[in-house]
């Protein structure tokens, strides 16, 4: 079992960054890919970056590329996702997600675990 839990979401005007963080417990972290995905409202839920067991492959939709980055820490049990430059259209509740796998995934049925979700409110 991996429980999760986010953190950093907030209010911020276009242009700006936030960077919001994923706390997993359990000792097996490392053995999991994870996942950052986002639900508008009266939108389906998408997907927005992935990164595998080492950190060493990263995916991202195209919408974020250039502008978001994910990253881990297996030591700490976290991820993180740094957003820059971000726009009304990210406006969103951001969702951490581990998956029982060492690699990437972009559907969200490939993901076995959730947070309860952060939002982030871009203005413009």
């Amino acid at each position: 079992q991996v429980q999760l839990a986010e953190t950093g979401g907030g209010l911020v005007q276009a242009g700006g960054s936030l960077r919001l963080s994923c706390a997993a417990s359990g000792r097996t972290f490392s053995n999991y890919a994870m996942g950052w995905f986002r639900q508008a409202p009266g939108k389906e839920r998408e997907f927005v970056a992935t990164i595998n067991w080492t950190g060493g492959t990263t995916k991202y939709v195209d919408s974020v590329k250039g502008r978001f980055t994910i990253s881990r820490d297996n030591a700490k049990n976290m991820v993180y996702l740094q957003m820059n430059s971000l726009k009304p259209e990210d406006t969103a509740i951001y969702y951490c997600a581990a998956r029982r796998s060492y690699n990437t995934a972009d559907a969200a049925n490939d993901y076995d675990y959730w947070g309860q979700g952060t939002q982030v409110t871009v203005s413009s």
